[in-house]
């Protein structure tokens, strides 16, 4: 029973199967295009709610379709390439037209079996298999320059490299089931920065390799990681207003660079997920969630990670055709099998958590945005933990008021230069918001917003504070972009010290009652920058170059740091990942 209680879920819905699609993989540049084009639509388009991602491909399909019936003189050429790529990236979607019988064709197929489509190395179309397989495949090098004030083995010039080769396939089975499967094998050598961040979000005690976003990992010659990287699942609509996917893989929710609800930071999970829509405004989304406590492991044993369960929910309502508000609610818990309690779809969480004695983390949010003028998107989030009013009213910093806050806005065609798009956002998180307390029955990290060591939310935990400001622009296959932010945030000073940064600690073990404030501990300001110049040699290969530049100011010693690297990469069907923090 305990062990398959998913499987039961979906055979029972699976009674009234009908035709589904998989969904693009998550990838900040391709939604981008996505965002870009629903803004400029200047109105939510039906059914399509772009808080909860992955995009399901036959929905991006349509919004295209919406856009081409009603074209506006706004469209640039380098609009209308971004409608072509993506029409042509789930061509199996696009209905056929006297001008286009043959949707997403090659001109030149590779030995008449390859690349017959210019997305696909290999498809296969019957009346009973869909299927598309295409080369993963991501090969980057760069330099890097760190400088520590004091001296430290790190200082220095050194190789960072990734090297990922692996296989992309997706498609449906019989018109019903759709599919997706993902696989890499890879090697890399993070700059030192990002080292130091897998050092605090570690999978062991004392554990040196790690590789954020990424489950299990082996130590690659002295300082890289070594690891295999996949995700997969099914995906089907029961009745006709119900999808469900079942599978491996992250979830995002919100429209930010950030989310402090649901990111894709920490590592793939499994997961049932229940999407139903009713009407062309409503979308309500039920996620129930397998995670892993992988703290205070022994590094040199071989033990069965424990289990950790989190069951949300997400109503999305578009309320008018430029406003959009969103109602999160979710629930961490450890049990030996999965709570039936949480599996009531309908139920507010925070009442069945404390009818069963208060032990499990509940965290509720809200989420909203609007688009206006066709030119801007502004949004917000709102998330909390434990929040006591009275508290928050006497100003004296309890450490109950656990919330963390999200404000942003997107500027499209900025200063009407087409394709030049801006983006800023502020998200801050206050001490212990997230993090959770253990017992005596609760071993640390059970209960806390964590999946596999990392964070399920924001990468710097909580207890800071950051601005970010993204300039995108585009001319068709040339691309650029660049990320500036500066990040304030307060570091535990030794770990018998707990200033609510790290939600990997018990919150039991807290510094005082009162007198919290973001930026307690070990204050640390990081300034960054990065840059990063893209070519699209053909459909979703792209040659990139880009440079990096980090500096860290603490008030302890090394008080201060700096990271520079310059690195050339070709991406292959991999989406780009930023590791900002």
């Amino acid at each position: 029973m305990r062990n398959n209680v998913y499987l039961l879920c979906l055979f029972f819905f699976s009674l009234s199967v009908r035709a589904q699609s998989p969904f693009a993989p998550l990838n900040s540049d391709y939604y981008h295009l996505i965002d870009r084009l629903e803004i400029r639509q200047d109105r939510w388009a039906d059914g399509f709610h772009s808080s909860i991602k992955p995009y399901n491909r036959q929905s991006i399909i349509q919004l295209t379709d919406s856009i081409l019936a009603k074209p506006t003189r706004d469209l640039s050429d380098s609009d209308y390439f971004n409608l072509d790529y993506l029409r042509d990236d789930s061509w199996e979607w696009v209905k056929p037209t006297a001008d286009d019988p043959q949707p997403g064709n090659s001109r030149e197929p590779l030995f008449r079996h390859f690349y017959k489509k210019k997305a696909d190395f290999y498809n296969l179309q019957t009346e009973d298999v869909d299927l598309h397989i295409s080369p993963a495949v991501y090969f980057g090098a760069g330099v890097e320059r760190a400088s520590y004030e004091a001296s430290n083995p790190a200082d220095g010039q050194k190789l960072n490299f990734i090297n990922s080769r692996g296989v992309e396939l997706r498609g449906s089975i019989g018109k019903k089931l759709g599919f997706y499967s993902f696989f890499s094998e890879n090697q890399a050598i993070y700059p030192e920065y990002i080292q130091q961040y897998g050092r605090t979000y570690s999978r062991y005690n004392g554990e040196e390799g790690s590789a954020p976003g990424e489950g299990f990992t082996k130590n690659y010659r002295t300082n890289g990681v070594d690891f295999l990287s996949a995700r997969g699942y099914i995906t089907f609509n029961a009745l006709k207003v119900i999808n469900i996917q079942f599978g491996h893989d992250r979830n995002f929710i919100g429209n930010g660079f950030r989310s402090l609800l649901l990111s894709d930071n920490s590592a793939p999970y499994l997961f049932a997920k229940f999407s139903t829509r009713l009407g062309k405004r409503i979308q309500y989304t039920n996620l129930f969630t397998h995670l892993q406590n992988s703290q205070n492991l022994p590094a040199a044993m071989n033990v069965l990670i424990p289990p950790k369960f989190a069951a949300m929910h997400h109503l999305s309502v578009n309320v008018s055709d430029h406003v959009n508000i969103g109602l999160f609610e979710a629930e961490v818990f450890s049990r030996d099998r999965v709570d039936l309690s949480y599996l009531n779809p309908i139920i507010f969480y925070r009442y069945v958590e404390s009818s069963q004695g208060s032990a499990d983390n509940a965290l509720i949010g809200l989420d909203a945005k609007v688009n206006f003028l066709s030119q801007f998107l502004v949004y917000g989030q709102v998330m909390l933990d434990e929040f006591v009013l009275r508290e928050l009213t006497r100003g004296r910093g309890s450490w109950t008021n656990k919330f963390a806050v999200q404000l942003g806005g997107k500027y499209i065609d900025a200063f009407d230069v087409p394709n030049l798009d801006l983006q800023l956002e502020m998200n801050l998180a206050r001490p212990y918001t997230y993090s959770h307390g253990g017992s005596s029955t609760v071993s640390p990290g059970q209960t806390n917003y964590v999946h596999y060591s990392q964070p399920l939310a924001h990468p710097l935990g909580a207890n800071f504070m950051e601005g970010l400001g993204i300039v995108r622009f585009q001319r068709q296959k040339l691309s650029a972009s660049g990320i500036f932010g500066i990040m304030m945030y307060g570091a535990d000073p030794s770990p018998d010290r707990n200033y609510g940064g790290n939600i990997l600690q018990d919150y039991n073990t807290r510094i005082g009652e009162d007198g919290n404030h973001i930026g307690q501990g070990r204050k640390t300001i990081i300034t960054y920058g990065d840059i990063r110049g893209s070519y699209m040699i053909r459909h979703n290969v792209f040659l990139e170059a880009r440079y990096l530049y980090r500096f860290q100011d603490s008030e302890y010693r090394p008080a201060r740091y700096s990271d520079q690297v310059a690195s050339l990469a070709v991406r292959w069907n991999i989406p780009y990942r930023n590791w900002v923090f």
